[in-house]
């Protein structure tokens, strides 16, 4: 099953997605042209007087890839995976400040000490973290010119801190409930990374562990719990993790490092959840969150796999799914490119010069185009991203590999570069 195909009018209103036999039976009728490949959206002939179903958007946002779903009703007809590059912009922004600062500590002309007055805004965000925020926002407004967006749901807040800070906290029914121990378990999923601490088994049932033993004055807080496989669980028991790993002394420091350090991952995701909160609130739509507990717990009740898309279309108050697509359209952040005009080693030092000129024989780099080579030694059809050299050799960069020495003449453009790849 893949993913519906977006509709506009004449006008570019958009219509409720249909099929994709439907828009192939409208494109060979004439009826429609194709308007967008990715994602694969149709234009009719005419103008649409209907008033559309409208949607619901929801959003999983991940630190290095974030869920999205459109729900029509209790079906959900469309599905994407978006890939955050803020890992790249964090090395991008450490090289460029490592050559500033060598270029600063050389002895060279004498520079003199600036003051450092510099403010930021409120609600300043990390250039890596922000990225995150305005791709997805990039996307939901995309999404919002393509489909008839009626409102959106987001899971707003990954962890029920608070609660696993004291578990004892009264006040509130649900803290007593099943819905905690998802939350507990999903973070501890997350921190050990799906193994055991002790043995380091995977793909087997795991087991909340105490690392301290409540019976002698361990807590359940976090920081004092882990997973461990049952045989492991069952062989420390109640005894002390010190005499418990007493002949392995590495995996004991490690495992007491790692009960106490923070979930990176879990911090840029808290840090930019409220922030796109906020620029979801202001298109002005209704918007209803959720937690990653309640997500999981949807997901396992309705028997979904584990994928971000699924955990998208869990968000929020779930009585039951269809799921009508198992191909999500997958999307890479790639950015456009650099503006920097001098190349240079590793040491700071120049070693080339950057063209202005950006567009070589009708293709831009980032442009996907389909290549079908007749002659000579890469003869075959060939669907990427292209890199452009102004002799007119491309490199195609497909979905498995890198084909170099592809002739512009048989590259035909069919989506321009828009900062993203696509499979």
């Amino acid at each position: 099953m893949s993913n519906h195909v977006f509709v506009l009018d004449s006008n570019r209103k958009p219509l409720t997605p249909c099929q994709p036999g439907v828009a192939r039976s409208l494109l060979k009728a004439g009826k429609a042209s194709v308007f967008r490949r990715y994602p694969f959206t149709i234009i009719l002939n005419k103008e649409v007087e209907a008033n559309p179903e409208p949607l619901e958007l929801k959003l999983d946002p991940g630190s290095k890839v974030s869920g999205m779903a459109l729900k029509q009703g209790n079906q959900i007809i469309f599905a994407a995976e978006l890939q955050h590059r803020g890992e790249p912009i964090k090395k991008a922004l450490l090289s460029r400040r490592q050559r500033r600062r060598s270029r600063r500590n050389r002895k060279t002309r004498y520079r003199p000490a600036r003051f450092l007055n510099r403010t930021r805004s409120q609600g300043w965000l990390a250039p890596s973290l922000q990225h995150r925020v305005d791709t997805l926002m990039t996307w939901v407004n995309r999404f919002r010119r393509l489909a008839p967006v009626g409102s959106m749901a987001q899971e707003l807040v990954r962890f029920d801190l608070q609660l696993m800070e004291n578990p004892e906290i009264s006040g509130v029914e649900y803290q007593q409930g099943e819905l905690q121990g998802y939350e507990v378990r999903e973070y501890l999923l997350q921190k050990w990374d799906r193994t055991c601490a002790y043995c380091g088994a995977q793909n087997v049932p795991l087991e909340v562990e105490h690392i301290q033993p409540r019976s002698k004055g361990g807590s359940d807080r976090v920081s004092n719990l882990t997973l461990a496989c049952h045989s492991c669980n069952q062989a420390k028991g109640h005894g002390d993790i010190r005499d418990f790993l007493s002949g392995q002394p590495d995996l004991l420091s490690r495992l007491l490092r790692q009960a106490k350090s923070p979930l990176k991952d879990a911090a840029a995701v808290n840090s930019t959840r409220w922030a796109l909160f906020k620029a979801l609130k202001a298109t002005g739509l209704p918007v209803t969150t959720g937690t990653g507990g309640q997500t999981k717990f949807n997901r396992l009740r309705l028997n979904l796999p584990k994928a971000h898309w699924l955990d998208a279309a869990c968000v929020g108050p779930v009585d039951s799914l269809d799921v009508m697509t198992s191909k999500p359209l997958l999307i890479r952040a790639k950015g456009h490119g650099t503006r920097q005009m001098c190349g240079t080693d590793k040491y700071g030092f120049p070693t080339r010069h950057r063209s202005r000129i950006q567009v070589h024989k009708g293709f831009r780099t980032g442009d996907i185009v389909a290549a079908t080579v007749t002659a000579g030694k890469k003869i075959g059809s060939y669907v990427g991203r292209v890199l452009c050299r102004a002799s007119g050799s491309f490199d195609i960069t497909t979905a498995s590999v890198r084909v170099a020495g592809i002739s512009h003449k048989y590259c035909k453009p069919i989506h321009r570069k828009d900062g993203y790849a696509y499979a």
